[in-house]
């Protein structure tokens, strides 16, 4: 038997699942007292969510509301890339926050460097915005994946197309 195994890691998130968690934070921002009338708009672009609101306060809250639902819903907090704070028209705050989505250059070589290093029957190499990982046995790719669980990345990685 001399087929081999493979896995993909991946770095994505369910869309769907992110539209509803926004649907489920302005439904809160709506009915919630301290951030009711504080005429909050929260937009899904295809790469970023723009939160445009009163204060630094009613934003924080807001975020904290974001992180909360997408926690509830299976999205890695990970996901969202934070940028900076800026003032928006008549003493408000805008605050976009990018959508990360696959694995770069750089994590992906220290993804396959953390397999080379420590797994001698594992092969992973880089494929676009994700790493193929693959070996002789399924027990190596248990192994790999317990490997690669065990750090903390920078993003969100999924472990797809098993076989």
């Amino acid at each position: 038997m001399a087929s081999t195994y493979s896995f993909d890691i991946v770095s994505d998130f369910d869309r769907q699942e992110l539209v509803n968690t926004l649907d489920q934070v302005r439904r809160e921002v709506i009915s919630r007292y301290d951030l009711k009338d504080t005429n909050t708009k929260i937009d899904l672009g295809d790469d970023q969510i723009t939160v445009e609101t009163a204060s630094d306060m009613t934003l924080q809250a807001v975020r904290t509301v974001l992180q909360t639902k997408a926690a509830k819903r299976n999205l890695s907090l990970k996901i969202f890339d934070y940028g900076k704070v800026e003032s928006a028209s008549g003493n408000r705050v805008r605050q976009d926050i990018k959508l990360q989505k696959g694995i770069s250059q750089e994590i992906a070589k220290k993804i396959t460097k953390l397999i080379r290093d420590n797994l001698k029957k594992v092969q992973g190499s880089i494929q676009g915005d994700s790493v193929r990982v693959s070996a002789k046995s399924k027990d190596d790719l248990q192994s790999a994946i317990q490997l690669i669980k065990q750090e903390d990345w920078p993003v969100a990685l999924q472990f797809t197309n098993y076989r």
